[in-house]
């Protein structure tokens, strides 16, 4: 198990801690590496992602805590992207490539709010198909490497956030299977990790980490590997399930991005 993690939040954007917090507690836990990755600016209404003005702050306090705690631990500054942000990656360590909303004539649906957002939008633009969202989703997820570069894939089925149990629709359907692998398809090429992300587990609304794991073995079987994340916005599931994680996806490819990084 990589005691690590590269999917951090802080008080920076939607995270609960301090950066500081957050290196002391990864700290205590022993982790070799710790990189944040604040949500990045985007010229629309989030009220969740860093402002310019606070991603200025967020880099120059992240790089000083870098050099405060170099003998404890490795740090990194990285920055979440949607696939709709604004940013220069030569201020960053690393970035995540993410899909949070979908865009549709001109508007920006959510995908991780909530479920009724995502009927909601499935009611006004896709003739109430939940499968028409999924597909623009997936859509969206395919090209997110092309788009922004990242250095990994954050949450790929993110939009199965509410979707525990498939309650609110069958991932068994052929047009949702289609959609997903179409995506993953487009991204193997590109030789990026997709992440194995606990973060909806910390909050309570899924069981099972991103991605699931029929979509990971196909992951698996055409090429792709992955890096465990806990998408961590408090300190306290700074490694929520990575055991779990670590014994369940065991057959499929981890490796450590620090190590990626180290070799970039």
């Amino acid at each position: 198990m990589f005691k690590e993690n590269f999917h951090t939040h802080s008080t920076y954007c939607d995270g609960k801690n301090p950066p500081e917090d957050m290196v002391k507690e990864a700290a205590a836990r022993g982790f070799k590496a710790l990189g944040f990755s604040g949500h990045a600016y985007v010229d629309y209404d989030c009220d969740w992602c860093m402002t310019k003005e606070g991603t200025a702050a967020y880099i120059k306090e992240i790089n000083g805590l870098k050099e405060k705690y170099r003998d404890r631990l490795n740090i990194y500054c990285g920055t979440e992207l949607d696939y709709y942000s604004e940013f220069d990656p030569s201020l960053y360590d690393f970035t995540i490539g993410s899909v949070h909303y979908v865009l549709c004539s001109g508007e920006y649906c959510p995908v991780d709010s909530s479920a009724r957002e995502q009927i909601q939008c499935a009611e006004k633009y896709f003739g109430g198909s939940i499968y028409g969202y999924a597909e623009k989703y997936y859509e969206t997820v395919g090209n997110v490497l092309n788009k922004t570069g990242a250095d990994f894939i954050g949450h790929f089925d993110l939009v199965t956030k509410f979707n525990e149990a498939d309650k609110m629709f069958d991932t068994s359907d052929r047009r949702y299977r289609k959609a997903w692998t179409d995506a993953v398809d487009r991204l193997i090429p590109f030789k990026k990790p997709l992440e194995i992300n606990t973060g909806a587990i910390a909050r309570q609304v899924r069981l099972t980490p991103y991605p699931s794991i029929e979509i990971a073995q196909y992951i698996h079987d055409n090429g792709g590997y992955f890096i465990v994340t806990s998408d961590c916005h408090n300190k306290e599931m700074l490694e929520c399930g990575f055991e779990e994680v670590y014994k369940k996806y065991s057959k499929f490819n981890i490796v450590s991005f620090e190590e990626m990084l180290k070799n970039k």
